[in-house]
């Protein structure tokens, strides 16, 4: 379904990550022009939501499953359940979350796998591409990245280092800020014999936060980096974890050893927390 020109992809994307919502025809011109908006606006967006509604009904189902109405302040865009695929991956992603976490570990993997495997790139590339930066497309790459996250964690805990190896590399080169991320690559690359590898991904990490944030790793990366120096065994794969369950973050320092075996170890989590600046 082709949706014209730049303002005319910007309004179906934006409704679209608020589906089912009255998104205020103020907020669309927001996130169009932001706080510089040229006189016409609201004509533009009132022009640009009809052209978008002709085509969602050259197209949509007679069931009314996709539909554009006005709803005062604004418009909304209501869409079906099982219509979207952000509504199938966050229904898999809930799923699986909640397997892993009933100790139906295989399974909730398997539906983590399934929940990414509908991504094709990244959401709106086009947008963004252009600069659109909303708080609601972050919202939505950062869960598709909890969720790889996630994943990896899983795959780390049965051993299968060297199955994610490569989607850890090229997922970490693109967010070098992010901190879980840094830590399962280190993880990963240690167990494949990259001692010096994993302590290189370390000193990217750590130099990308101080260039962006003016910040340190936080003490589970650091504790991390002191392990693979001294080649900690509760980095090995065949380590049993200090902590029998997941959290989100662990309370206290302890000492490295007892830090490394819930982080690296097959029952533990691996900086499950993201820091944020």
């Amino acid at each position: 379904m082709e949706f014209g020109g730049f303002n005319h992809r910007a309004i179906a994307g934006f409704l679209l990550l608020r589906a089912n919502e009255v998104v205020p025809t103020s907020k669309l011109i927001q996130a169009l022009w932001g706080y510089d908006t040229p006189a016409t606006s609201r004509k533009m967006v009132h022009n640009g939501v009809s052209a978008l509604r002709r085509i969602i009904d050259r197209h949509a189902r007679p069931d009314g499953s996709v539909r554009l109405t006005t709803a005062p302040p604004g418009y909304r865009l209501t869409v079906a359940d099982g219509h979207l695929d952000l509504w199938h991956f966050r229904r898999q992603v809930e799923l699986g979350r909640a397997e892993i976490a009933e100790g139906q570990r295989e399974s909730g993997t398997d539906k983590l796998r399934s929940a990414l495997a509908l991504w094709r790139g990244p959401a709106l590339a086009d947008l963004a591409e252009n600069g659109i930066a909303w708080p609601e497309l972050k919202a939505v790459t950062g869960l598709r990245m909890s969720v790889f996250e996630d994943y990896a964690q899983e795959l780390l805990r049965r051993g299968q280092h060297q199955e994610i190896l490569g989607e850890l590399e090229e997922m970490a080169a693109a967010e070098p800020t992010e901190e879980r991320l840094c830590g399962l690559l280190m993880v990963a690359l240690y167990r494949v014999g990259r001692q010096h590898d994993a302590l290189a991904a370390y000193r990217r990490t750590r130099a990308a936060l101080l260039d962006d944030f003016g910040l340190d790793p936080g003490r589970e990366l650091r504790a991390l980096e002191l392990a693979v120096l001294n080649q900690d065994p509760a980095l090995n794969p065949e380590s049993r974890p200090y902590w029998q369950h997941t959290a989100r973050r662990p309370v206290g320092v302890g000492r490295c050893e007892h830090r490394l075996r819930g982080v690296a170890g097959r029952g533990g989590t691996m900086l499950h927390s993201r820091r944020r600046p």
